[in-house]
């Protein structure tokens, strides 16, 4: 295990990743994030440097491991000296991103004497820090196949997908599948705040709509945190915005009508503007249950 591996993006994901590969053996070259304060942090814990500049993760590392936000923050990165003097080094991108933004770091990449691999992720917070993470890979066979060892100790069986692009609309399917998920948690969080104002008693609902029609994964997973306004994050409201959209332009190329997600997803993007965005999806529930939450009031007129 002489590779060294950096990390750009430490939040939630990015954090619980670099402990499991430092766990497995591996020494962390480098960390850095926007958040210094965050980086600084796990820097001090797994005794590695937080980086104040890109190329001094590239440079400290063998693999570099990207786990940023969208295609605006990637790009950055990108163009902002990631990938100075590169040259045989490798890049392993697991953010939810539009297959063409994965096409382009790897021409970035290559035009640099570098290679990249898309490892996209459909798992969380808790998978991360386990090592049970699914990884859904893209990018050229030879250079998966050289990763794959540290891939393994972050996910127990990553899938190779094909070229560059592939895994991330792979992916990109796979959200249009979770919108059901998302779709089912606003339906679940209505039940309850209906069941609530009609002065039911949650538990006992909550059990009946386990034992019919109504039983779902969501009502499992979030039902009681609903109930309890326990709202930890594990996916959170942003994050099931964003990749909604993802899904959602996705349909609308292949010109697909989807009432259901489109009103869905701007119940999520209603969250991230009243400052929720960080809340588990499940706090998609504080609008929906009397007397919660109070919307912004509309700015004054001048």
């Amino acid at each position: 295990m002489a590779e060294r591996i950096g990390f750009v993006g430490v939040g939630r994901m990015g954090a619980n990743m670099a402990r499991r590969l430092k766990e497995s053996g591996y020494q962390i070259g480098a960390v850095y994030d926007v958040n210094t304060s965050g980086a600084q942090s796990l820097a001090q814990e797994l005794g590695t440097t937080a980086a104040q500049k890109l190329q001094e993760v590239t440079k400290a590392s063998d693999v570099i491991i990207t786990v940023v936000t969208d295609d605006k923050a990637m790009k950055a990165i990108y163009n902002g000296g990631l990938l100075s003097r590169s040259k045989g080094k490798v890049f392993i991108n697991c953010a939810t991103i539009t297959p063409d933004v994965h096409v382009w770091v790897e021409e970035k990449a290559e035009a640099a004497g570098a290679n990249s691999l898309e490892a996209c992720m459909a798992s969380s917070i808790t998978q991360a820090r386990q090592g049970t993470l699914y990884l859904m890979c893209g990018g050229k066979q030879e250079v998966f196949d050289r990763v794959k060892p540290i891939l393994e100790k972050l996910g127990e069986s990553p899938r190779y997908i094909g070229p560059a692009g592939k895994a991330a609309q792979v992916k990109a399917l796979v959200n249009m599948v979770m919108m059901v998920m998302n779709i089912n948690t606003a339906a679940v969080a209505e039940g309850l705040a209906l069941a609530q104002a009609l002065g039911l008693d949650l538990p006992t609902v909550r059990e009946v709509f386990s034992q019919t029609g109504a039983n779902s994964r969501v009502l499992q997973t979030d039902g009681e945190d609903m109930q309890n306004r326990d709202h930890s994050c594990f996916f959170s409201a942003a994050h099931a915005a964003k990749d909604s959209g993802i899904a959602l332009k996705l349909g609308k190329a292949q010109e697909l009508n989807l009432p259901l997600a489109n009103a869905t997803k701007k119940q999520y993007d209603r969250m991230v503007e009243e400052g929720l965005g960080e809340l588990d999806k499940s706090g998609i529930a504080e609008f929906t249950f009397k007397g919660r939450h109070q919307p912004k009031a509309a700015p004054e007129a001048a």
